[in-house]
């Protein structure tokens, strides 16, 4: 590992498993490889709008102790039932997270929460958690934000993100058209959506790829290119989730020959990262779809066991209370989860012909 010296400026840390090796050390029986397929067909129906249901992603804004996040898959497991008619839920699995400077990256590039750069035990958590959720009958959605680490778990995604410092990057675009899940591309930071739209294009194509594969070298693929790339408004310097925004984003979609269908997030910009503003911005879109909108397909919100957020300051951390941003607690989830399923049930008793 000395001959790293002449190709880069680093201190060695470890060898990497190969991506076989750990698939096969973390694996999923037939079973649950055919439902994450269902789940995928399910997600891109929606966002197609071939199906009338609302996708709902929702869980942590990271999961940093696997033990509280599992908990919540659990208790997802069990409320999701109670809404599988207006919506279809997958829970937020991020185990890596973009930092405007520094921070806290996640939980594959530091599982232990103490800066010793673990990755291998990182990603042996992230891919047995992902595991444990499919098992409890729960969608699985994640940020990919590493385009060397995905082979070692995208196997095990239902719904992916592009968050909105990468959605410009191209490297992010070629991976995104050869993953095999519906990939939402979010809009600039700045609140830009222009960039998600060239994204969404950018996918729908063919790229040339090298990842890691069998054995130690990688391999170069040519990607099939991903037809379900869809927009995510998330607010910029400010909130966009609004009547206006969507209609307008649906143009644009529309005008370059692509689905008008769209996510919105409930955080980020357009909570002003205050959690409980989430609820105020499903109201708005409850209200938005009680009156005929047609246009959003999903919602985007992070919530948590216990509300707010806690710094990593060296105390024992609170049990089930993010790291990084501010999470509804389980409380309002239901609050939140309850007003999208309302509407979209009162959109469908409507639509329902009268019996005589």
């Amino acid at each position: 590992m000395h001959k790293l010296a002449n190709f880069i400026d680093a201190k060695a840390l470890c060898r990497l498993p190969s991506v076989d090796a750990l698939s096969e050390k973390i694996s999923l029986q037939e079973q649950h490889l055919r439902w994450i397929f269902q789940q995928r067909k399910e997600i891109a129906d929606v966002l197609a709008g071939n199906d009338p249901r609302l996708l709902v992603i929702v869980g942590p804004c990271s999961i940093h102790d696997t033990d509280a996040g599992l908990e919540y898959a659990e208790k997802l497991s069990s409320l999701k039932k109670d809404y599988q008619n207006e919506l279809l839920v997958v829970m937020r699995t991020y185990f890596e997270k973009p930092r405007t400077r520094t921070g806290w990256k996640g939980l594959i590039v530091d599982p232990h929460l103490n800066d010793t750069h673990d990755i291998e035990a990182g990603l042996i958590k992230a891919r047995r958690f992902l595991r444990d959720v499919i098992e409890l009958g729960v969608p699985t959605a994640t940020e990919f934000l590493d385009t060397s680490l995905y082979p070692y778990f995208s196997d095990l995604i239902c719904w992916g993100a592009i968050g909105a410092r990468t959605t410009e990057s191209q490297i992010h675009r070629q991976m995104a058209s050869g993953l095999p899940c519906p990939i939402g591309f979010k809009n600039g930071t700045d609140g830009n959506i222009d960039i998600a739209i060239d994204a969404i294009h950018a996918a729908k194509s063919q790229h040339l790829l090298c990842i890691p594969g069998t054995g130690e070298a990688p391999v170069a693929v040519l990607t099939n290119g991903n037809p379900n790339g869809h927009i995510i408004l998330r607010g910029g310097k400010a909130p966009n989730y609004g009547i206006e925004h969507v209609l307008a984003a649906a143009n644009k979609l529309r005008e370059q020959q692509l689905n008008d269908r769209l996510i919105i997030d409930c955080s980020h910009g357009n909570s002003r990262k205050v959690a409980k503003n989430q609820l105020s911005v499903s109201a708005d879109v409850a209200r938005q779809i009680k009156t005929g909108d047609t246009y959003i397909a999903g919602v985007m919100c992070e919530s948590f066991l216990i509300g707010g957020k806690q710094a990593m300051s060296g105390n024992e951390l609170i049990y089930g209370k993010s790291v990084t941003d501010e999470c509804l607690s389980w409380q309002d989830t239901k609050s939140f989860l309850d007003i999208l399923a309302e509407a979209k049930a009162s959109v469908k008793e409507k639509a329902e012909p009268e019996l005589v």
